[in-house]
C-alpha cells in the first residue's frame, strides 16, 4: 500500500479526485490541515462520494504532526523545484508521497538539498500541473514498479 500526502490543499474537486485514485489503488490518503474547503463541500463530494466509504483517511493538525506520527518511514516530497526525476527511485510498498498545497507546493525546506525531493519534468516556463493529474502520475509510476500488488 501506498501513502499519498496531501499538505494544505486547496481546491476541493483535486482531493475529491486524489481520493477516488487512492480508493480504487488501495492507497491511504493523509491530509494535512488546513484546508481550504470543508470535506462537505459539494465539490469534493462529487468528485469521489461514492468512493468515501472505501478510502483509508487519516487526517492532521499540521505538518509537524503528520511527521512526528509517520517517523521512521521513506518519504518522497514531489516539487517542480527538485532536480530529481519521479521516475529516478525505486519504490517500494509502504512509500509516502508527499504533495504541496496547489498555490505553493510543499515549503522549501522540504525540497532543498533533499535526495528525496522528486520532480516531473515539463515544458519550461510553465508553473504546474494538476494536482490530482500529478498524484496519479506518480502513484501509478510507484504501482507498475511494485507490479500493481493486490490490483486486478
Amino acid at each position: 500500500m501506498f501513502n499519498i500526502v496531501l499538505v494544505e490543499p486547496e481546491i476541493p474537486q483535486n482531493t475529491g479526485n486524489i481520493s477516488r485514485t487512492c480508493a480504487c489503488t488501495g492507497s491511504r490518503l493523509h491530509i494535512v490541515k488546513p484546508m481550504g474547503f470543508e470535506i462537505t463541500d459539494a465539490k469534493l463530494k462529487r468528485a469521489g462520494l461514492d468512493y468515501w466509504d472505501k478510502l483509508d483517511l487519516t487526517y492532521y493538525d499540521n505538518l509537524d504532526a503528520f511527521f512526528k506520527a509517520n517517523e521512521g518511514n521513506r518519504m518522497f516530497f514531489l516539487s517542480k523545484k527538485a532536480t530529481k526525476r519521479y521516475t529516478d527511485v525505486a519504490y517500494r510498498d509502504g512509500d509516502f508521497l508527499v504533495f504541496g498545497k496547489e498555490t505553493k507546493g510543499l515549503p522549501e525546506s522540504l525540497i532543498i538539498d533533499n535526495d528525496a525531493a522528486l520532480r516531473i519534468p515539463m515544458a519550461s516556463g510553465l508553473r504546474s500541473l494538476n494536482l490530482s493529474n500529478t498524484v496519479a502520475l506518480v502513484l501509478y509510476e510507484a504501482l507498475r514498479q511494485t507490479g500493481f500488488y493486490g490490483l486486478v
